[in-house]
């Protein structure tokens, strides 16, 4: 990533793994190691790439900061995290993307889960 990305890059990675500490056990778990593995895999990308992997990113955080507040003050329900994702934005996606987007979506619907995916309200920034 460009140099002037750098710092950026740490707050943003930090930010996220913070955040994924209000994420129930196994999705936290899920969650870090695909951080950890998108953040290494895009160190060398160039300045355009690494602009829209952190809007990406950035955006990831916001809507996961409003969906742990709303969790909070909804104590009571069974905790939401995540949202849809519209069929056309697949067709932005590199065959790798969308298989990785296969392999996240496996492991994240084994049985025996400590979570639920469903369909989320929009965000609201």
């Amino acid at each position: 990533m460009p140099v002037r990305h750098v710092s950026r890059v740490r707050a943003l990675y930090r930010r996220i793994l913070l955040l994924h500490r209000v994420l129930p056990p196994d999705l936290k778990a899920l969650g870090d190691q695909y951080v950890k593995d998108e953040f290494r895999r895009h160190k060398t990308v160039g300045s355009d790439e690494a602009e829209r992997f952190l809007q990406e990113w950035e955006a990831y955080a916001a809507v996961l900061w409003q969906q742990a507040n709303e969790n909070r003050q909804n104590s009571t329900e069974k905790a939401c995290f995540g949202i849809s994702l519209p069929e056309e934005r697949l067709n932005d996606f590199r065959d790798e993307q969308i298989g990785q987007l296969q392999e996240l979506m496996q492991e994240a619907t084994k049985p025996n889960r400590q979570f639920s995916i469903t369909e989320s309200r929009k965000p609201k920034f």
